[in-house]
C-alpha cells in the first residue's frame, strides 16, 4: 500500500511512532517519501534477487548492499543533474539569448517548464520498453485495488477492475506536483547567481517536499476546491505511467 498509495497516514505511521516529530505538517511528508524509499529499494533488491536466480545453484545469486548503494547514488546523481542542474543551465543560456528571461518570474518559469518537458519526455520514453509497460500494468492494477478497497466494496478482481487507473495520492503525481510547487517557490526567493539558483534548489529541496505532500493531502480530501487543480495535471500524467491490467495482474495487486 506504500508504494502505491505512499501519502497515506498507513506508510507513515510506523515511523511517526518511534519519531513523534514525523507527526507535525511539512515533516511527515519527508518521513513518508523516506520509508517509502526505503521500501522501494527493498523491493528492487527483491526483485533483481529474483530475476538473477535461475535455479542453476543451491546458494541463490544476490545483488550485494554496496551494488544497490551504488545503484541509489546513481538515481539521486541522476536526478540532481537531470532535473536540477540541466534545466538550470538550459534557461540561463536561453537568458542570455534573450535578456527579455533574465527576470526572476520569466526566468523560474522557464526553468520550470524546462524540467516539466524533460520529466515527462523520460516517462514516455521509458513507457515504450516492453517490460516497464508491464510494469505500467501492475502499477494500474494497484491503484484499482485501492480505490476499491477505499470504496468501501468487498475487494475482488471484478469490483477493482471497475474503477479507474489514476489515482490522486500516486508518486507521480507527487512528483508534478513537487515540480509545480519549486517553480513558485523559486520565483519568490531571489538567488542572482547561477551557483546561488543551484544551491537554492538542493537546500529547498525538504521543504518543497514537505509543502507538496500537504497539498496532495488536501487534494485528496477535498477533490473539488481550488489547490486540487494544482494535482490535476499529476493525474493527467498517470495515463503514461498507469494501463489497464488483466485480471490475473489485478489478483496480485490484491493479494
Amino acid at each position: 500500500r506504500c508504494l502505491s498509495d505512499w501519502s497515506s497516514d498507513v506508510c507513515s505511521s510506523d515511523l511517526s511512532e518511534k519519531y513523534p516529530w514525523l507527526k507535525y505538517p511539512m515533516l511527515r511528508g519527508l518521513g513518508t517519501l523516506g520509508q517509502a524509499m526505503s521500501l522501494g529499494v527493498k523491493a528492487l533488491k527483491f526483485s533483481a534477487n529474483a530475476a538473477l536466480d535461475d535455479g542453476s545453484t543451491e546458494k541463490p545469486t544476490e545483488v550485494s548492499n554496496w551494488m544497490m548503494t551504488v545503484q541509489v547514488l546513481f538515481s539521486v546523481v541522476f536526478f540532481f543533474l537531470a532535473y536540477k542542474l540541466l534545466p538550470l543551465k538550459l534557461t540561463e543560456y536561453l537568458s542570455n539569448w534573450n535578456p527579455a528571461l533574465k527576470g526572476q518570474i520569466a526566468f523560474n518559469a522557464v526553468d520550470g517548464i524546462i524540467r516539466l518537458v524533460l520529466f515527462v519526455g523520460f516517462l514516455l520514453l521509458l513507457s515504450r520498453a516492453k517490460d516497464i509497460r508491464r510494469v505500467f500494468e501492475f502499477h494500474g492494477a494497484e491503484h484499482k485495488v485501492v480505490f476499491n478497497f477505499e470504496s468501501g466494496k468487498p475487494v475482488n478482481v471484478e469490483n477493482a477492475q471497475q474503477f479507474v487507473t489514476w489515482h490522486p495520492r500516486c508518486g507521480t503525481s507527487f512528483m508534478f506536483v513537487i515540480m509545480l510547487i519549486s517553480m513558485l517557490v523559486y520565483m519568490l526567493i531571489p538567488a542572482p547567481t547561477f551557483t546561488a539558483k543551484l544551491v537554492e534548489r538542493i537546500i529547498l529541496l525538504p521543504v518543497i517536499t514537505g509543502l507538496s505532500y500537504e497539498l496532495i493531502r488536501f487534494a485528496a480530501k477535498r477533490r473539488g476546491s481550488f489547490l486540487a487543480l494544482l494535482t490535476a495535471p499529476g493525474l493527467w500524467t498517470q495515463r503514461i505511467t498507469t494501463k489497464s491490467p488483466s485480471d490475473a495482474q489485478t489478483e496480485v495487486a490484491i493479494h
